[in-house]
């Protein structure tokens, strides 16, 4: 019975190495992964600060553009878009208003859902990653600094532990900064799907109101 205590023991402490041997291991990467993503976090603020800015200017005008837009002046709103800026709504709107195949518009405004989805991805890896690998970052260095406070090495212990706080607030920061764009975006592309529908509706209005001028006009010669 002691001899397998004594076994079970043994096997116990190489399991217990080898876990304390990968997870110290994993320190490196998580730490190199969370100054990524703290770099891209930072990155992703600077765009979207110029983002916030534009689109502020250009959803009052967008709006009062929408309200007044209907199937008899759609034309104009069509060949103004010509001289707007290229970006995801502009382009998706000038397709939807160029094509008269209901089909041909379902699947545009599908492509605009899942060109704005991947663009989404990136602030959920964020929201996500951010914090897990801060989690990682922190529980990695506790083993250390917990073994230099029980050998009373109070040097080793606060630099891990210095480490372990580090990476929580890195990781912390870049599933904020990910969280806050996500939730702005979100609300951006739904309100621009909004205005992308209603576009393929006025076509679709354009479309069968020129297809009966045609008919009665036909009907009228004949």
């Amino acid at each position: 019975g002691s001899e397998m205590c004594i076994r079970d023991s043994i096997i116990m402490e190489q399991v217990s190495n080898l876990l304390f041997w990968i997870s110290s291991g994993l320190l490196v990467p998580v730490i190199v992964g969370l100054l990524f993503f703290f770099a891209k976090s930072i990155i992703m603020l600077g765009s979207f600060v110029n983002q916030y800015i534009q689109r502020t200017k250009q959803d009052k005008q967008l709006r009062l553009r929408m309200a007044a837009l209907d199937a008899s002046t759609i034309r104009n709103f069509s060949e103004e878009l010509n001289d707007e800026p290229d970006n995801l709504f502009n382009n998706t709107a000038r397709s939807i208003l160029s094509v008269s195949s209901t089909a041909t518009a379902n699947r545009i405004l599908s492509e605009y859902e899942i060109t704005a989805d991947a663009e989404l991805g990136k602030y959920k890896v964020l929201v996500k990653f951010g914090p897990i690998l801060g989690l990682m970052g922190t529980l990695i260095p506790m083993g250390p600094a917990l073994a230099g406070l029980s050998t009373g090495d109070i040097s080793s212990m606060a630099y891990n532990m210095q480490v372990a706080f580090a990476t929580t607030v890195l990781g912390l920061f870049s599933g904020a900064v990910g969280f806050i764009l996500l939730q702005v975006k979100q609300r951006w592309f739904t309100s621009d799907l909004v205005y992308l529908d209603f576009l393929s509706e006025l076509q679709k209005e354009r479309a069968f109101t020129v297809q009966t001028k045609l008919t009665t006009t036909k009907a009228v010669n004949e």
